[in-house]
């Protein structure tokens, strides 16, 4: 099983996102989720540390500038989503990747302040 590192600059930019009020609420991850073309779409444009930054998990051993190297997409390369959240907190408790599930925790619980979900 992989394992993984938190990725500090995913950390902060989600921070930054949310902060910002760029996030969803409400959404079916499961529909709305980055997959490959997307991703490849996003690359095209971008840089691998830009792409990097959309996810909280960093695969160690994995080599540098490979998706196989990122983990853990909390959002769709513009916004946050609050289900992509919940995605993380459970996938990283569900394959005991503690620290990710943690941060992935404590971002979901910034955005529902932020978003006054009580």
């Amino acid at each position: 099983m992989a394992r993984y590192d938190v990725n500090p600059g995913a950390v902060a930019r989600c921070r930054d996102l949310i902060d910002a009020k760029q996030y969803v609420l409400e959404s079916d991850w499961g529909q709305v989720q980055p997959g490959a073309d997307a991703q490849n779409s996003f690359l095209a444009h971008h840089t691998w540390q830009e792409y990097g930054a959309w996810h909280l998990g960093l695969t160690e051993g994995a080599t540098d500038e490979t998706k196989a190297r990122f983990g853990f997409v909390y959002g769709d390369f513009r916004r946050v989503h609050r289900t992509a959240l919940i995605a993380c907190v459970y996938r990283a408790s569900e394959w005991r990747h503690k620290k990710v599930e943690l941060v992935a925790h404590d971002l979901l619980q910034r955005l529902d302040e932020t978003a006054g979900i009580s």
